[in-house]
This record gives C-alpha cells, structure tokens and sequence, in this order.
C-alpha cells in the first residue's frame, strides 16, 4: 500500500502521468468496454451490406473496367488490412444487380444508422449529457444518415488517394514517396472524419477547440493499427486464410471493429477529461470507500448524476458527505 500511495501522490503532482489515468477511469466509470462493444455490433452487421452496396454501385458505374472495380475495392479494404484480403475474396461483383442493390440498400442504411446512433449515445455517455437535452429519434437518425454520407465521401476519398498513388508509384517509380504521400493525406482525411463524428454526433456543441486533440489521437492510432496491420500481413499472417478459412475471417473482423470502436470512444474521453479537468484522479477512487477524493473525482461524480436527468424541468442536487459547504445543484 505505501508504493501505492507514493504512486497517487507521484500521479497527481505531474499531467503526463495523471492524464492516461484519469482517460482510463473515465473509460471505466463509463462503461466504455460495453459502449465500443455496441458500436462493434452495428459495425459488424453493416460492413457486409455496405460491401455488397458499393461493389454493386461499381458494377453500374464501371460496368465496363472489372480491373477499375477491383482497384477501388481494394484501396477501400486498406483499412482492415489484417483480413481485407480475405474480405475482398469473398465479396463478388454482382454486375449491377438490382437485387443486389436493393437488399444491400436496406441492409447497410440499417447497420451503418445503428452505428450513428450507438456512436451518439456513446458520445452523450462520454460528455455526461443528460438524457433530458439528447436528441429525438428523428433527428438523431437524420444527424446519423448526414454523418454515414460524409463517411462514406471520406472512404472513398481514402480509396482513391491509395489507388492514385499506387498508380503514380508503379508508371513514375516513385514507390516509396507515392507510399508516404498516399499515407499522409489518408492521414488527414481520417483525422478530419474523426473531428467531424465527435462534433456532429454529440448532443452538446462543444467548440472544435475541445474535440481536436482526441480526433487527431484517433486518426495517428488508427494510421498506426494499419501500418501494423499491414506489416503484420506481409511478415507474420501469410497463409491464414487458408489455415483458418472464414472462421478466421469472421473472428478477425470483429476484432478490428472492436479495436476502432475502442479507439474511437477512448480518443472521445481524451477530449472530456481535458476540456472538463477531469484529472488527476486518486488512484483509489475505484473503490466506494475511498475518501481521499480529488476536485477532479468530485466533479466527474456530480457529472455521472445529472446525465441521468430525465426531465428538462427536474433538478439534480449532489452533494458529499465529507465536505458539507460542498452543494452542487444543477
């Protein structure tokens, strides 16, 4: 116990340790394993669908250049490069079908909506807003629809800045630069996706101010997953797809879509801690009889009630027992 307290001392003096801590209590107090287990959900129902929409799409727009199509697939399946091999192999051209374009319409717009929606209420968890000032369903879902269409600009954009610099790389031989321009502005265009999700989705208008360091943390840890990703293919995962057939497949992609969505709520709490000064926290306020409480602890405590207000005409009084001037009434 002594290095233990040492540590929450040593914790609470000096940010660059207090703040990874506080991020992480944040997570916990929120639930934040079963928020980006949510999100993984709705991901996962969707990305099949929106698969089988976009392969469709390109069987009417490039109806007649297959290498066109499978090109623009490819660059899009970079961002899950652990099984994006796989995934393409087991997506097929429809040639324009309008079954095809119907079923996977209705499908994906249900998916990719339900993930809007999961990312809005985690978000609302994340900034502790009251249940009272979230958004109707309507305008919920019509936020999530304007948001899933600014996304899927973004995909594309992605996809065809890798197709592009592929391109230049293989006629100009400029392998390596056209590799390094193709990550930086795919770099760019997920950073800005990321800022755009936290600013549209969020009950609250927080300032842009407040919401660019954790988008910019997302859209680095995600460009590093990719790079991982991809080296792990080409050193470490040759062959198996082969070895574990779409078991493996299946496994492996929700994996990766619990790790985005992980990322994604993490990088969010980054943005609530700073803005609201949420840290440092004790390092003992995990437990209930913990009393040697910070200023930051008590204010996210206070904040974990009034996001249960129900009502716009209810008032939440939260007070503690050991500081009896303490009253904060909202």
């Amino acid at each position: 116990m002594g290095v233990s307290r040492r540590f929450d001392a040593f914790q609470r003096r000096h940010r660059w340790a207090a703040l990874p801590l506080a991020v992480v209590y944040k997570f916990v107090d929120d639930q934040g394993t079963y928020l980006a287990a949510l999100l993984a959900y709705y991901g996962f129902v969707s990305l099949f669908p929106l698969l089988l929409l976009a392969v469709t799409v390109l069987g009417y727009v490039l109806h007649d250049d297959p290498g066109a199509q499978q090109a623009v697939l490819t660059s899009a399946l970079r961002n899950v490069p652990v099984i994006g091999d796989q995934i393409r192999d087991n997506v097929h051209t429809m040639s324009g079908s309008v079954v095809g374009l119907v079923v996977g319409s209705v499908v994906a717009v249900y998916g990719a909506l339900g993930v809007t929606h999961a990312a809005q209420h985690a978000l609302d968890e994340v900034w502790a807003v009251p249940r009272a000032e979230r958004p109707g369903i309507g305008t919920a879902y019509a936020r999530g629809a304007f948001v899933v269409l600014l996304v899927g600009v973004g995909v594309l954009a992605t996809a065809g800045l890798s197709a592009l610099g592929a391109t230049a790389g293989a006629l100009l031989g400029w392998g390596d630069l056209a590799r390094w321009a193709t990550t930086v502005a795919g770099l760019i265009v997920n950073v800005s996706l990321f800022l755009l999700a936290y600013h549209l989705l969020t009950a609250h208008r927080v300032p842009i101010r407040e919401r660019w360091i954790g988008a910019v943390t997302a859209g680095v840890t995600w460009q590093v997953l990719l790079e991982i990703g991809t080296w792990l293919v080409r050193t470490r995962l040759a062959g198996a797809s082969a070895t574990y057939g779409f078991f493996g497949i299946v496994l492996g992609l929700l994996a990766w879509i619990y790790l985005a969505a992980a990322v994604f709520v993490l990088c969010a709490e980054l943005d609530a801690v700073l803005a609201r000064r949420l840290h440092p926290r004790s390092l003992f306020s995990m437990y209930p009889d913990d009393r040697d409480t910070t200023a930051a602890d008590l204010r996210a405590y206070e904040s974990y009630v009034e996001s249960e207000r129900q009502k716009d005409h209810q008032t939440v009084d939260v007070r503690f027992t050991d500081e009896p001037g303490r009253n904060a009434s909202h």
